[in-house]
């Protein structure tokens, strides 16, 4: 693994390459945020923006999202991924909220994650998003570029991504890093054709390296 020094070094080239990352799944609350992140789990956030304008006009509160019929939650978000459990998650999810916490999202990670539908990454999300509490969300983007550049090590678990992570990045730039990791990942150093040739990080990271000789010997 590199450095704590390095890993600084790395992410200050991503934050001169991205520096206005933030979250892009769109919402007006925490309640909303938090149901988005919920929806998007192995399922993009594109489509997922697509989905809950509507969703969110006709329930933009626990107490409405709660009442509603699953079979009407499950039509408003049938083009994404599990469109069924997770339609059952959310109206779960809404009823615990009015139920458990007097209506108000729960601002610590191990009350988010009693709700349905909830796990660590999405909890770590709307801790930092939404309350600005820090936290890192290891989604794929997070975890891929972590490994690549060996701030962790290959075959460590998500949970020990972001432990490592947070063990060698500041804690107040977890929400900063987590969002510009994951642009970095989204935009740059893509799972299928990583941006090698233009990457200011190309001399320390050794899967470019040799992504880059494998190319030149194809040539």
């Amino acid at each position: 693994m590199i450095s704590v020094e390095k890993t600084q070094t790395a992410l200050e080239e991503m934050y001169k390459l991205f520096p206005n990352a933030y979250g892009e799944l769109d919402h007006d609350t925490p309640f909303q945020l938090l149901i988005a992140v919920i929806l998007s789990a192995q399922a993009t956030d594109v489509s997922v923006n697509k989905v809950t304008p509507s969703l969110f006009a006709d329930f933009p509160t626990p107490e409405t999202l709660a009442a509603a019929p699953v079979e009407v939650i499950m039509e408003k978000i049938k083009t994404i991924g599990l469109y069924r459990n997770k339609a059952k998650n959310i109206k779960q999810c809404a009823k615990q909220i009015l139920e458990d916490f007097s209506g108000e999202i729960p601002q610590t990670r191990e009350g988010l994650m009693s709700l349905a539908g909830v796990g660590r990454k999405t909890a770590n999300v709307v801790l930092g998003d939404a309350f600005n509490i820090p936290a890192i969300a290891v989604d794929t983007h997070v975890e891929r570029v972590s490994k690549r550049l060996r701030i962790c090590r290959l075959n460590a678990s998500v949970l020990e991504v972001e432990e490592t992570l947070m063990r060698k990045v500041p804690k107040e730039d977890w929400v900063k890093m987590h969002h510009t990791m994951i642009f970095f990942g989204r935009y740059h150093c893509t799972a299928r054709a990583p941006k090698c040739v233009e990457c200011p990080l190309l001399s320390m990271c050794q899967d470019g390296k040799v992504r880059m000789r494998e190319q030149q010997k194809k040539r």
